[in-house]
């Protein structure tokens, strides 16, 4: 393979906008509904409960949630795996309270308790992290956080437990963080498997990703034309202005 034709086949999923920095990179994969969310200059936050404590678990009452607020949703996705009363399955802290404790329990049922599973948080300076739930043992800077598993990338590694070409698809949507701190959310459009969905980060240089949740996942993303809003969750990815 000459160098010329090697460039030709990296370049189609990652390009650079002539009207942009080089920073500005946009990332392509049909396979994908793809958020890029950089913390400089978007909201991001992670969303529970609401005003009266009560539970949200539509993209519909987010909305209608930040309204009241004086805020307008413009993205969200579900962030994690949810219990029956869809309270949320490990870890959750809103706005620096901890709701829920982190779950150290190392065997169980589920994609949940598939070793190592992880937690994605934002710290209080506006810091994204993602990483491996035995590796996160202070939470005092945490402002936000949720709990999810399996991890997909652990330290630039594909979890071991995933295999090339398995038959254990569904649809999927995860979080990673990009080698200059954005966030890289994305759901599958089809069913995909673990491997190939870890596969697609790594190769977007995240060091660490984490798995949210499978075929229960939706997205609201106006901006391009979509709007699922026929699900019901737990905690919610919301990003507003």
């Amino acid at each position: 393979m000459n160098y010329r034709h090697f460039l030709f086949i990296l370049l189609p999923t990652l390009f650079i906008s002539s009207c942009h920095n080089a920073q500005d990179l946009t990332i392509e994969d049909e396979r994908f509904h793809i958020k890029v969310i950089d913390l400089n200059n978007q909201n991001l936050e992670l969303y529970w409960l609401n005003n009266k404590g009560e539970k949200i678990e539509t993209f519909n009452n987010l909305k209608n949630h930040l309204d009241q607020n004086g805020d307008s949703l413009i993205y969200a996705m579900n962030a994690g795996m949810y219990l029956k009363d869809h309270s949320p399955q490990g870890l959750y802290i809103e706005n620096g309270i901890i709701h829920k404790q982190i779950d150290t329990t190392t065997t169980g049922y589920g994609n949940f308790y598939l070793q190592p599973n992880g937690i994605f948080y934002l710290t209080k300076d506006g810091t994204a992290k993602v990483t491996s739930t035995q590796d996160l043992t202070d939470l005092s800077n945490i402002k936000y956080a949720t709990q999810s598993g399996p991890m997909l990338v652990i330290d630039g590694m594909i979890h071991p437990a995933f295999n090339k070409g398995s038959k254990n698809v569904h649809i999927r949507n995860a979080v990673g963080i990009l080698p200059d701190g954005r966030l890289l959310l994305v759901i599958s459009r089809e069913k995909i498997n673990f491997y190939d969905l870890a596969t697609f980060y790594l190769q977007h240089g995240c060091n660490n990703a984490l798995y949210l949740d499978g075929f229960v996942s939706r997205i609201y993303d106006p901006a391009n034309g979509i709007e699922q809003m026929d699900g019901r969750f737990g905690v919610m990815i919301g990003v507003k202005n």
